[in-house]
């Protein structure tokens, strides 16, 4: 049985202090042994995670963490790492012991509350003491709380129940991959290139997800690949409604279909799906103010074995310092890193982040419009610097030139319903 990918699942982290149970809890509410449990401090170093189904959520990703509470050289590095994990945390869990709350407690449900992330306290040990005092606080502060024992199994349903109506509603209003461009009865072609990046036997993640979200909506799939397209095209009595591509072949594809069928990449039918489309497109203009001496930040949501000619580590540099110059550096990061000082860069170009959840690359984005660098899509660069952009865009009826509006909170752009 084939499991949900990561970036489809309801991330859910557990925060807290050393020694609270974080980890306990967690096996807890899994039902399974998923981290390590011991009573000495700082047992769980680097994040663990674990997808499961939360009946009747469904499929979840619990992710445990570091105590924020840690000390020394080593202990800064693991603070470092659960603190990354809120980039892409859509529901925290909070884990103090039942009678304690205090400055740490206070200062991560203010930061929770800043990124506007909808937060559970969960009371641990609660047979070893009272949570009567710390319950009345949480009231105070209208902050959502239950009391449970990890090690007893008390309260264990009751923190399930609590977690479920904690869920915010933004996450069952999720739009879907092709809202708004395929309905029920369109026949949509997909163009996959079988090539190094896809290994025999396998086709890649965005692919995939796309070809489920075509047969979610009722409608038919033909799937074909950039030497039989134009072939395939001609054999058919029904109009396509969208030629969907791979974007390393994209100016082949838009060669060999009709300008009157429109046509798109699975990276900029991501960039709209997980990010915002509008903030990268415009930060495509960022490739015309490039200088021979910017550096450029090339950012992959998988961590992959590159290929001998990969497109983020190879191909977009070339096709970048063809324009600019041989000297424009351009770095590479991939998957949770992500550098917190961006001001080095002139530009940043993501991948369609298929193996992150949206909330990631919201916040990525977030991070890039609030230091004042421009940022924008593998997808979308290709189709620039291939002169196809005002077409690869036209299925979403959606002007190249226009403006971007900001995205002031992440949770808000949650909320937007992608601008539909």
């Amino acid at each position: 049985m084939r499991r949900t990918p990561k970036g489809l699942r309801l991330h859910i982290a557990i925060f807290g202090r050393r020694n609270v149970g974080k980890s306990s809890v967690l096996n807890a509410l899994t039902g399974q042994d998923v981290a390590i449990v011991s009573t000495v401090a700082g047992t769980t170093t680097d994040p663990v995670e674990k997808p499961m189904e939360l009946l009747p959520l469904g499929p979840v990703l619990f992710v445990d963490t570091a105590g924020f509470d840690d000390v020394g050289a080593l202990g800064r590095l693991r603070t470092q790492r659960t603190a990354k994990v809120l980039d892409r945390t859509d529901l925290a869990i909070l884990v103090t012991e039942a009678d304690v709350w205090g400055e740490y407690e206070t200062a991560w449900t203010r930061e929770l509350q800043r990124r506007q992330i909808p937060t559970l306290a969960v009371l641990n040990k609660s047979d070893l003491a009272d949570p009567d005092e710390v319950a009345e606080q949480l009231r105070a502060m209208g902050l959502p709380w239950c009391a449970m024992s990890a090690t007893t199994g008390i309260g264990v349903s009751s923190a399930k129940e609590a977690i479920i109506g904690a869920v915010p509603d933004w996450w069952y209003k999720q739009a879907g991959i092709l809202d708004g461009v395929v309905e029920e009865g369109d026949l949509v072609v997909l163009v996959i290139p079988i090539d190094k990046e896809a290994p025999k036997g396998r086709i890649i993640l965005p692919q995939v997800q796309t070809l489920r979200d075509v047969l979610d909506k009722q409608a038919t799939a033909l799937v074909t690949n950039e030497v039989t397209l134009r072939r395939t095209i001609g054999s058919l009595n029904q109009v396509p409604r969208v030629v969907i591509t791979d974007s390393q072949v994209f100016d082949k594809v838009a060669k060999a279909t009709p300008s009157d069928i429109p046509m798109t990449s699975f990276s900029i039918v991501f960039a709209r799906y997980k990010g915002d489309l509008e903030t990268l497109v415009s930060g495509a203009r960022g490739i015309e103010k490039l200088k021979e001496t910017d550096k450029v930040l090339i950012c992959e949501a998988c961590t992959h074995h590159p290929i001998g000619d990969d497109i983020g580590r190879r191909k977009i540099p070339r096709w970048l310092r063809r324009r600019v110059g041989a000297e424009l550096q351009c770095d590479v990061v991939a998957g949770h890193d992500f550098p917190d000082d961006l001001s080095t860069y002139a530009l940043v170009i993501h991948c369609g982040a298929c193996m992150f959840n949206r909330r990631e690359m919201l916040t990525r984005i977030l991070a890039c419009q609030e230091q004042g660098v421009p940022i924008t899509n593998y997808g979308v660069v290709i189709a620039c610097v291939h002169g196809i952009l005002d077409r690869a865009l036209k299925p979403f009826q959606y002007p190249a030139g226009i403006q971007t509006e900001a995205c002031p909170t992440v949770a808000n752009a949650h909320c937007s319903s992608q601008r539909r």
